[in-house]
């Protein structure tokens, strides 16, 4: 396992309710079976909105997740490289909260 993967699964397993699991044939932990962050091209994956996506997705090398690489991005996900792995953790927060709200608002 890389560095970063270890440090994508450590920060995973801290987080309160929160279960490993894959999607799209991708390593991620969900909450209540919803993905909110995922492990993709050694970089982590988070699930966000408003001031928290667009801060995630300021950083050099940030984008729009695109799992099938074919042009068509997971609008809510994005892909921040290991540069920033100190704000890693604390997007995987942002990104529980956010699936736990949305998943509660929908019920």
């Amino acid at each position: 396992m890389t560095n970063e993967e270890l440090l994508y699964t450590k920060i995973g397993q801290e987080l309160n309710n929160s279960e490993q699991s894959q999607m799209f044939g991708k390593p991620c932990f969900k909450t209540n079976r919803k993905a909110f962050i995922c492990f993709f091209q050694n970089e982590m994956v988070f699930k966000l909105s408003s001031e928290h996506h667009s801060e995630a997705l300021s950083f050099d090398g940030s984008k729009l997740f695109d799992p099938s690489g074919k042009n068509r991005p997971m609008k809510e996900w994005v892909q921040v490289p290991y540069n920033y792995k100190e704000r890693w953790k604390e997007f995987a927060e942002k990104a529980l909260d956010y699936v736990k709200d949305k998943y509660k608002a929908s019920r």
